[in-house]
């Protein structure tokens, strides 16, 4: 599916253009074109003119709009389609109205709010295959009510990636298919409630979301403090939980990766302790400088929930997640999802496991690992640049990097005076659990493109000196 688009009468575009100037053709069309996007004069789905109709309208060669057009494809102001078709891109726009609009309370013109992740990159193509084989292939039966874990057709072809690419030790009947970590986490928390557990421990920080769903199953929460080598088993142990809430691969919001000891000593909690571990293995196929690290439910596969979600390697709207389940959990788990929904859309189920089976995933996450890289490198190198005391942390991996604050910064200032500059920055303050916690900044950086990354940190860095101007 393409923007929704403003279409040229004709082949024109107003552009200035000085022949004798030193400066090239090409990067003269090339700035005229940026400027005219960034002010907001060519809007987002707007359909360029061909390079053959701009090139004779402006009596230029062919190359030089092509030449033109490919630099600001390769920057994320254009998108250029097969059929031979280029439109402005969802990026930024710099009008005085989007700025006005920002500073009455409307969306942030630039958004580093986590867990967005490029949606614009969904594989159409490769998923309208599935789609097309599924619809001619699955047999009627297969459109009835599901077992309550789900299409079997996609509980095997996860095992199979995950067991291969995370090291877990699944078994389709094991699996249990749900939407998204929302749905899964509520049901396996009123589960636990039900068969008799009390205290979910949880990260410190860590997402405040899940705290509110334990609380509603009837469950108390206590936050573990976490260091650069993960969640201190220590304190876990001092805190009288029977089930705890981790993100090993990749910590959220610290970025902090559980050490191999730390994984061990947790493991040997859960097991001393007849307890249970719940693995948010939330966005590990993304890493970048480091190795990959296996899942902690491979080593222990009755004391480890394993928990994954196809929200940030393909898009949040499919709502598809996934249970790996201890033995013991997956009948009374399994009845709450058919009491929950009656089970998640078969078509869905079959579409992505034939997606995943025919290594489709696969070449999708190969070719987002670079992308992502590229604009994790694009943040962390603007910060230096522009705002050198915000030092990134947890930047080896997955979608969001994380800042301390100096001592004379707080969040409340520096997201207000950020808003007043059309960039939606967010603080640490709803993550801790004991909510005294030093301030912090958490960057998303996953749906956005290299030139609003880079306006969103110079206008932050304006913000901030402002604030310390006061």
């Amino acid at each position: 599916m393409r923007l929704s688009s403003t279409n040229f009468a004709s082949g024109e575009l107003l552009v200035e253009l000085r022949r004798d100037a030193s400066v090239p053709l090409y990067r003269q069309l090339e700035i005229g074109i940026r400027d005219r996007i960034r002010q907001g004069l060519l809007r987002t789905g707007t359909v360029m003119p061909a390079t053959r109709a701009l090139a004779a309208d402006l009596g230029l060669s062919r190359g030089v709009v092509v030449e033109a057009y490919q630099q600001l494809v390769a920057e994320g102001y254009l998108v250029s389609w097969t059929g031979g078709y280029t439109q402005v891109a969802p990026t930024v726009a710099s009008s005085p109205v989007a700025q006005q609009k920002t500073a009455a309370g409307g969306p942030p013109r630039i958004d580093f709010r986590y867990s967005k992740p490029d949606v614009s990159r969904f594989p159409r193509a490769a998923w309208l295959r599935s789609i097309r084989k599924v619809l001619n292939e699955t047999p009627n039966s297969s459109l009835a009510y599901l077992d309550g874990r789900g299409s079997t057709e996609l509980r095997e072809a996860l095992a199979d990636y995950l067991n291969r690419v995370r090291g877990t030790s699944a078994r389709p009947e094991n699996m249990l298919i749900c939407s998204g970590f929302a749905q899964g986490s509520r049901l396996l928390l009123d589960v636990l409630a039900a068969a008799g557990y009390r205290r979910l421990a949880v990260e410190d920080p860590s997402d405040n979301e899940v705290r509110e769903v334990a609380i509603k199953a009837g469950l108390e929460t206590v936050g573990v403090p976490v260091s650069d080598t993960g969640l201190d088993v220590a304190a876990l142990e001092r805190s009288g939980a029977d089930v705890v809430l981790v993100t090993a691969a990749h910590q959220f919001p610290t970025g902090a990766v559980a050490s191999a000891r730390t994984r061990a000593a947790l493991i040997a909690w859960a097991t001393a302790h007849d307890a249970l571990i719940i693995e948010d293995d939330y966005d590990a196929e993304y890493r970048y400088d480091r190795d990959p690290i296996g899942a902690m439910q491979g080593l222990a596969p009755e004391s480890v929930v394993y928990a994954g979600t196809a929200s940030k390697t393909l898009a949040p709207g499919l709502r598809l997640g996934w249970l790996i389940l201890p033995s013991r959990l997956v009948e009374p788990t399994s009845v709450a999802k058919v009491n929950d929904d009656r089970g998640s859309p078969v078509l869905d189920q079959l579409t992505f496991a034939d997606f995943v089976a025919r290594g489709e995933f696969d070449r999708h996450l190969r070719r987002m690992r670079p992308r992502y890289r590229q604009l994790r490198d694009t943040l962390v190198g603007r910060l230096a640049e522009q705002i050198p005391d915000l030092v990134p942390i947890g930047v080896s991996a997955g979608l969001h990097v994380m800042t301390w604050l100096p001592p004379d910064l707080t969040e409340v200032a520096v997201a207000d005076a950020a808003a007043e500059q059309g960039v939606g920055i967010y603080g640490l303050a709803p993550y801790w659990v004991t909510k005294n916690g030093p301030g912090g900044l958490v960057f998303g950086y996953g749906g956005l493109t290299e030139p609003a990354i880079i306006e969103g940190v110079d206008l932050l860095a304006n913000a901030i000196a402002s604030l310390r101007r006061q």
